[in-house]
């Protein structure tokens, strides 16, 4: 008989304490024994701001009658910025095709529309088999790194940062370390600090563009002393796109990796800011530039998750048009 109660301390640090019965020799005793069940030590330093103590606070104020406008997180469908009728119609159109399992990597129509879109991007040499689907880009983030860091392996992150690249680079048994995105330079990063950061450690460099928190687009010469840096100290380059069409003022998206037709990028980006169907959890992952020493990784890494639940969405007509007919 078990018997499990759980300690919390300021709301991080959890156990659990396990009581059961002992029968030694197949003989039924009273006697009790403990067990603690401790939560991984990978858990140390990992967290999530937006969904942290603060949130918790908030839904707190909410259920006392406070009214809480949040803006910790991009999910615009609830607050009326909803798909076109047109893409929701034929959502539930294609639901009765959508029953069985697709492909590991993601639904093949979905992968062709993605490496066309970034063909026109300026990406060179890019294939279907290049491209995973997943349940969002959080999703792929976390695979990713699992599949391609190491104990103690340097990930360079920007700061400000989203959240989930510090926590999935801890989790993944690798070192987060934060650059400088100077503020008075148009929240671009700073290179010079980028660079006195780097070790024989560092594997990895993170770039959020436009950024995350500050919204910051960086310029084409920036990506370029970026690659430059990368270049010189053989780093693979991570980069998050999520938020490439929500550009005002004129602004230009530039894909780094079409910048770096020679090193090893990892881009990632989606459906869910862009074009308002974050619930549908459609994120990409394309893999380009010199692949071939990660090839058997990454290869391995459709069978790391479930086949993403995109295929209940017209993926030929949801993709193919979002990417290249719909203008934000």
């Amino acid at each position: 008989m078990f018997n499990m109660s759980q300690n919390l301390s300021n709301g991080l640090n959890t156990s659990w304490s396990v009581y059961y019965d002992e029968i030694p020799n197949n003989k039924v005793s009273n006697k009790k024994t403990m067990s603690s069940i401790n939560r991984s030590n990978k858990l140390a330093n990992v967290y999530y701001d937006i969904r942290g103590p603060i949130l918790e606070k908030a839904n707190q104020m909410e259920e006392a009658g406070e009214r809480i406008l949040k803006l910790n997180i991009g999910n615009p469908a609830p607050f009326g910025f909803e798909a076109p009728d047109d893409i929701l119609k034929d959502v539930i159109h294609q639901l009765p095709t959508a029953q069985g399992y697709s492909d590991a990597q993601g639904i093949y129509s979905a992968r062709v529309a993605v490496m066309q879109y970034y063909q026109q991007k300026g990406i060179e040499d890019i294939k279907v088999k290049d491209i995973y689907i997943g349940n969002g880009v959080s999703e792929l983030i976390m695979l990713a790194m699992q599949a391609l860091l190491n104990t103690s392996d340097e990930v360079l992150l920007p700061s400000p940062d989203y959240p989930l690249w510090t926590a999935a680079v801890n989790l993944s048994s690798g070192t987060a370390v934060h650059y400088k995105c100077d503020e008075d330079n148009l929240w671009f990063p700073d290179i010079i600090d980028i660079e006195s950061k780097i070790t024989t450690k560092t594997k990895a460099i993170v770039i959020i563009n436009p950024n995350n928190p500050t919204g910051a687009v960086y310029s084409e010469e920036i990506l370029r002393q970026i690659v430059d840096l990368a270049r010189k100290h053989n780093l693979i380059i991570f980069s998050d796109e999520i938020y490439d069409k929500i550009l005002y003022d004129e602004a230009k998206h530039t894909c780094i990796a079409s910048l770096a037709p020679d090193l090893f990028c990892v881009t990632f980006s989606g459906l869910s800011k862009n074009y308002r169907v974050a619930g549908f959890r459609a994120g990409w992952m394309l893999v380009s530039g010199n692949k071939k020493e990660q090839k058997v990784t990454l290869k391995a890494l459709p069978f790391c998750h479930l086949c993403a639940c995109v295929q209940t969405c017209p993926v030929n007509m949801l993709f193919k048009r979002l990417l290249a007919v719909i203008k934000v």
